[in-house]
């Protein structure tokens, strides 16, 4: 695995500066290979004093590589660094006598590295890019047409854009995360169809899972929770949708005086140029008068989660734009009624008032009712306590994810090398894996 941008390690600090989904992503899927017979190192970028090694478990271990000093760099920038880490990672390859059947590069500056290293090493190279450049250039601007000069700066959308489609190009294997992920990445990129196989983010089944309504209730009484609870969990970034979020409680607000909307969002903006994001938000409530109905806290510890998500009546997934929404699967997963983006592609895997509410999230009076049609009727709260859950244990578990993603390799790899032609030995995932080729 390679996945250079933010805080990798066995236990991330989820809601630190580009640490949030993907860390949680690439962690939980070699932690699924593993479990399936297989030796996995993700390879990441080293800063900040950290260190060279790091155990996840028995068969998964993070190895940093140092490059562009020892100061975080947003991902928006990394990958002007990237040509120093492929250098310095090759070193500590050779040094370590490291040898892998494959690479799973995640994001775009992991790509530029991927596509390298698998040249160098002349292995097959997987690219997840987790969001398109494309899709979010369309989704931001179109959101802010008087803004498209400063949001080519700020996201270097063009350069992101030109290294997509040479990654993509040069890639064994492109593995979307959604239908209309897979979709783009044909329209846009023009990369043939054949090339590309959809797999979903997972959730760890193991730590998200609904419990009794006495149980929930005791959550609720623990975390200090009365009335009707709205909640939502994420980065502090605009593109999260959070401004939005409160300006659609104002209306639920307006009609339901028991609700109140409790937001883990971070206190520092992991975006560019998103600096007081924050106090925006607090505007935001100040203006509407919700201060003694808005809670604005800390990112959790990644223990707290579930009973979050089990707490609230209902859960927001509010981004303006989200190739996935890792927070909503996990909250139906706790049984946890939801109401998610249609700007994304979780909507798509469920059925409205069954599985899940959705909506336009930029249209505050919508988004303001779904979350009102979500709190008023218990009936319906009580469909998608139960469909929810169900829906995503069937569809997005680790397990079925990391198998899925071993059946793509095998299948793409067996097209182009015969296993007469594979090496005996190497390290990484297990021969057991070629055997079965």
């Amino acid at each position: 695995m390679i996945s250079t941008h933010g805080y990798v390690a066995a236990s991330p600090p989820l809601g630190a500066p580009d640490t949030g989904g993907q860390v949680v992503f690439v962690l939980e899927l070699s932690r699924k290979l593993a479990q399936l017979g297989h030796k996995v190192d993700i390879w990441t970028r080293r800063f900040e004093g950290q260190p060279e090694i790091e155990a996840v478990d028995e068969n998964v271990n993070i190895v940093r590589v140092p490059c562009g000093g020892s100061e975080f760099i947003s991902k928006e920038h990394l990958y002007k660094s990237i040509p120093e880490w492929v250098e310095n990672a090759h070193r500590l390859l050779l040094r370590h006598g490291c040898s892998y059947y494959f690479i799973n590069s995640h994001y775009w500056d992991a790509g530029l590295a991927g596509m390298s290293l698998a040249s160098v090493l002349n292995i097959p190279h997987v690219h997840t890019p987790h969001s398109l450049g494309s899709w979010k250039q369309r989704q931001m601007v179109d959101a802010a047409p008087e803004e498209k000069e400063k949001l080519e700066k700020q996201f270097n959308f063009s350069t992101r854009r030109k290294n997509e489609q040479c990654i993509f190009e040069t890639s064994d294997l492109v593995i979307a995360t959604t239908p209309p992920q897979s979709d783009l990445i044909v329209k846009d990129y023009s990369i043939l169809r054949t090339k590309i196989r959809m797999i979903p983010p997972g959730y760890d089944d193991n730590r998200f899972f609904p419990v009794s309504e006495p149980t929930r209730q005791t959550i609720r009484h623990d975390l200090g929770y009365s009335g009707l609870v709205v909640t939502s969990i994420g980065r502090l970034a605009r593109n999260k949708g959070f401004d939005l979020l409160v300006r659609a409680f104002a209306l639920v607000a307006s009609r339901l005086p028991e609700a109140r909307l409790r937001l883990a969002v971070g206190m520092q903006s992991s975006d560019p140029g998103d600096a007081n994001l924050l106090k925006e938000l607090e505007g935001l409530v100040a203006e509407h008068g919700l201060q003694e109905r808005v809670v604005i806290s800390a990112s959790l510890p990644d223990e707290q989660m579930a009973d979050y998500y089990r707490a609230a009546d209902v859960f927001v997934l509010s981004s303006r734009y989200e190739p996935f929404g890792m927070t909503a699967v996990e909250a139906l997963a706790c049984g946890t009624p939801t109401v998610v983006t249609t700007r994304g592609g979780l909507y798509r895997a469920l059925d409205f008032g069954v599985h899940a509410i959705y909506t336009d999230t930029e249209d505050i009076e919508e988004f303001g009712i779904a979350i009102l049609q979500a709190l008023k009727y218990q009936r319906l709260r009580t469909r998608l306590h139960q469909q929810g859950s169900q829906r995503v244990r069937a569809l997005f578990t680790w397990s079925g994810i990391a198998q899925q993603l071993v059946r793509a390799v095998e299948d793409r790899m067996a097209l182009d090398v015969s296993e007469d032609e594979l090496p005996a030995e190497k390290g990484g995932l297990t021969p057991q894996f070629v055997g079965e080729i």
